[in-house]
């Protein structure tokens, strides 16, 4: 028995491919020529360039020790871009740059820092959530696990923790189907 979209040798009886996932039972086939005419948006690509998925708090704790400060805004930069890259063409925002950021929150005496985070973590929670997984992250994580957290001293690390878990799982995503 073979696969009805990819050809593969598949075992009788088995009711999906084990290469590609099509239900063999089904009575049309669902390829990415017929994807694109019942849709206006083009089948699902992997990009080229692949979004890192390993990001932790430990690391990002030992590395900005190590570099005085400097990892954490690397990082903080690139999750900024990373989620423009992916969510830009679902959502239509942007999402200031983090060095721009830091300085306008300078000229605006910190407000401008806690708008940015507040909008940031909507949008993330957004991203997550119209990817498929069941993670609730949103601006009630900053104020409740950064803000408010900070007077238990390890607030900002649960925080921290799980906006790195949701980027991780929006990266993973985005590097699979783009």
């Amino acid at each position: 028995m073979n696969c009805k979209n990819c050809g593969a040798a598949m075992n009788q009886g088995d009711s999906f491919c084990t290469i590609c996932g099509t239900d063999q039972n089904a009575t049309e086939v669902l390829t990415a020529e017929s994807y694109n005419a019942y849709t206006s948006q083009p089948a699902y690509t992997a990009p080229a360039l692949k979004h890192a998925t390993n990001r932790s708090l430990l690391k990002m704790i030992f590395l900005t020790m190590i570099t005085f400060g400097i990892y954490s805004m690397v990082i903080w930069s690139r999750i900024a871009d990373e989620l423009n890259i992916v969510a830009c063409r679902y959502d239509g925002k942007k999402t200031c740059p983090f060095f721009s950021m830091l300085y306008l929150t300078m000229i605006t005496f910190g407000v401008y820092g806690i708008v940015w985070q507040h909008k940031f973590c909507n949008r993330l929670g957004a991203e997550v959530t119209r990817r498929g997984y069941n993670y609730k992250f949103s601006a009630s994580d900053f104020w409740l696990w950064n803000v408010l957290g900070s007077f238990i001293v390890v607030g900002p690390f649960i925080y921290l923790h799980k906006l790195m878990k949701c980027m991780n799982m929006i990266n993973e995503s985005y590097n699979i189907y783009g």
